[in-house]
């Protein structure tokens, strides 16, 4: 059956050329589909430039700017990433969740996240990010900033970017050659909050595009080489995940308690996987 991309493919696609037209999937030769070219990884670098472009808008926004007022809006960013977690947790409750794990589905996402933060932990993947961001700050030999608001801008921007269901589901949409919508949506809300977090924590948000890059250019290539990845019931268990850890990030920033977000990273994987033995 053809896939969404090929349908308009004026010329016969088979299984051994779907594997070997990269150049063209990849937009040296794009396919039409509802009159758009389709070029995938487009919408990871749309998502990385408009991160860049909010940081700088940022950091100049940023000296004018009274500690108070960045506190604030520190806050204020907390509780709308607590919000949005909200909105991806509900999906703990859908109707494919419960036809592929009846009711062990909230259970599943439990003990995704409880394995999730052990692995985590013991790979230590928050202090390595910690460690990263200082390794970077030494390397700039930058003065400006604070070792703590580099480090703190560069950690939570990055956990902020990669950590949700668009962060894996976008690029992996764009690899199976369906659009780059997911990744346009969220190249616009990572601009805007790159923009508020910069304000606060200076040019260590502007790092943080790295990762992003990186990490959404793998989806996509999962994307473009595995056909559909995941099933309706691993999406939304992927989403509940992911939700929750985005609260715990939220929550740090308001702050109430600190929660190593990134131990809970394993999570992600944890989730959709656990649901394809139970499928």
């Amino acid at each position: 059956m053809p896939r969404p991309y090929e349908r308009d493919c004026p010329y016969p696609v088979t299984e051994r050329y779907r594997r070997s037209s990269r150049a063209s999937r990849f937009g040296i030769d794009a396919w039409r589909h509802d009159n758009r070219t389709v070029i995938i990884g487009l919408g990871t670098l749309v998502n990385v430039a408009l991160i860049l472009v909010g940081g700088l808008l940022g950091i100049l926004l940023g000296d004018r700017l009274e500690e108070r007022t960045k506190a604030t809006v520190t806050a204020v960013l907390g509780l709308f990433v607590i919000v949005l977690g909200g909105m991806s947790v509900v999906d703990m409750g859908s109707d494919a969740l419960a036809e592929a794990a009846g009711p062990f589905a909230m259970i599943v996402i439990l003990l995704s996240l409880v394995f999730g933060a052990l692995l985590g932990s013991g790979l230590r993947i928050e202090d390595r990010l910690e460690g990263l961001a200082v390794w970077v700050r030494g390397r700039l030999k930058s003065e400006s900033d604070g070792d703590g608001r580099f480090v703190d801008g560069m950690v939570t921007a990055t956990l902020l970017f990669c950590v949700g269901p668009l962060a894996i589901l976008g690029p992996i949409s764009d690899g199976l050659g369906l659009g780059a919508d997911q990744l346009y949506v969220k190249a616009v809300l990572d601009g805007f909050a790159a923009m508020a977090f910069a304000s606060t924590f200076g040019k260590g948000v502007l790092f943080a595009a790295v990762p992003v890059g990186v990490i959404q250019g793998v989806f996509t290539l999962v994307g473009f080489l595995a056909g559909d990845v995941f099933s309706d019931a691993q999406i939304d268990g992927l989403s509940a995940v992911g939700g929750l850890i985005l609260i715990a990030l939220g929550v740090r920033l308001i702050p109430l308690r600190a929660i190593p977000v990134g131990d809970l990273l394993p999570a992600l994987v944890i989730a959709p996987v656990a649901l394809a033995f139970l499928s």
